[in-house]
């Protein structure tokens, strides 16, 4: 079995924590902020993450299977952008209204039947005012039939991990076996805004009119707060009334999802305020009390390590993609990390191959783990090398 020795220096730790060419101030370290417990929402589930680094820092029951209404809706415009970026269709691509389309009842763009209409409209018509027809023109526009369609739904779910959801149509109207999670909507809206950040305007739009019939998005936080920019509400009676959304203040950006926030004795459009206002309030403790560091560089070396029997001596160990940790707000300096590596690297190695691990620690909370991978080739070496190497590993044991 491999030794692993384990490398946590002060040196490291400045390296890595630092913007780069920074020195720590000679001055005491502020305080921490104290981060208060979230307090309850009036909601069936919830989940509040951070988007740069995928970290959840609050949630209820986020696993929790439920009716996800026309937040099924992000996953139908998900699948048009994966159809958009491949160039199986263009923006102006123009699909024909179904008289299924054109029956479908709840929230309507109220498309007439027969009509052709581009696929740019029929994203306005389904995230704006939220139209079922739009979801179901999209759908045989693309597969055919919504049959088909849904599968590909539940595939591109499965790719994404989204391991508590099953879609049974484009729309999200009740439906047995249709469910999502919280957790499983946050992952989703991730992967929308990473993606596709060409086709993120739709989310943000507040009003849309088509066949003279002017409507208004039902996200109420668009209005509520200049900060927000996305992405869906949906309701039925056995969903309840649910929200995501997502706001970026400065270079942080958070995704608050609520699932089942009910008021049963207020009026529709006070269900879909106070929707607003308990998401907004998720958004807001995130921004008070968490935020964001890039803590290196993809690319960027991060230790120069010993290479036997190979071509080069020596080589670069650094990260392939940039590292990201949220931590509570004034708790950056407690930060440490750990390098992982075998006790001895062996060539052949080729730039790109993971050879250990940084892991992020705030006290003895892993945030963070990536992959330390070889920043260039190191072939095996000739004759000489490998030999020389040998002698000296020999003689390094005894």
């Amino acid at each position: 079995m491999r030794k692993f020795l384990r490398f946590a220096s002060t040196a490291l730790a400045i390296l890595m924590f630092l913007p780069l060419g920074a020195a720590r101030a000679a001055t005491a370290p502020a305080l921490p902020v104290p981060v208060p417990q979230m307090p309850p929402l009036a909601a069936k589930s919830y989940v509040l993450m951070d988007y740069q680094t995928g970290q959840i820092l609050v949630e209820k029951n986020p696993n929790e299977h439920m009716a996800p209404a026309s937040t099924t809706k992000l996953m139908t415009a998900y699948i048009v952008f994966q159809e958009l970026k491949a160039g199986r269709i263009k923006l102006d691509t123009k699909f024909r209204v179904s008289e299924k389309a054109w029956r479908q009842g709840g929230s309507r763009m109220f498309l007439k039947l027969g009509s052709e209409v581009s696929v740019n409209d029929l994203l306005q018509g389904l995230l704006v005012p939220s139209g079922n027809d739009a979801a179901m023109t999209l759908a045989q526009g693309i597969a055919g039939t919504s049959a088909a369609f849904v599968s590909l739904m539940n595939s591109y779910a499965k790719h994404l991990g989204m391991n508590n959801t099953h879609y049974t149509d484009p729309t999200g109207l009740p439906s047995p076996g249709l469910h999502v999670s919280a957790l499983d909507l946050a992952k989703l809206a991730r992967a929308i805004i990473t993606q596709f950040p060409q086709y993120y305007h739709y989310f943000s739009e507040k009003e849309f009119t088509w066949n003279n019939i002017r409507q208004y998005n039902y996200n109420k936080l668009l209005w509520r707060d200049p900060t927000a920019d996305g992405l869906k509400t949906g309701y039925t009676k056995e969903a309840g009334y649910c929200l995501v959304g997502s706001a970026k203040r400065g270079d942080t950006r958070m995704i608050a999802v609520i699932m089942g926030a009910n008021q049963p004795n207020a009026s529709s459009e006070a269900n879909y305020l106070n929707l607003a206002r308990l998401d907004d309030a998720l958004l807001n403790y995130g921004f008070r009390f968490y935020s964001t560091h890039k803590l290196y560089t993809g690319g960027q070396k991060l230790k120069d390590v010993r290479v036997w029997n190979g071509a080069k001596e020596h080589i670069g160990l650094g990260l392939a993609q940039a590292l990201y940790v949220t931590v509570p707000t004034g708790q950056y300096s407690r930060l440490k990390a750990e390098m992982n590596l075998p006790s001895r690297l062996q060539a052949p190695l080729t730039k790109g191959q993971p050879v250990g691990e940084v892991v992020v620690k705030l006290g003895n909370k892993v945030l963070a783990k990536q992959p330390l991978v070889a920043l260039q080739d190191d072939p095996r070496g000739n004759l000489w090398q490998r030999v020389r190497d040998t002698v000296m590993q020999w003689l390094n044991k005894k």
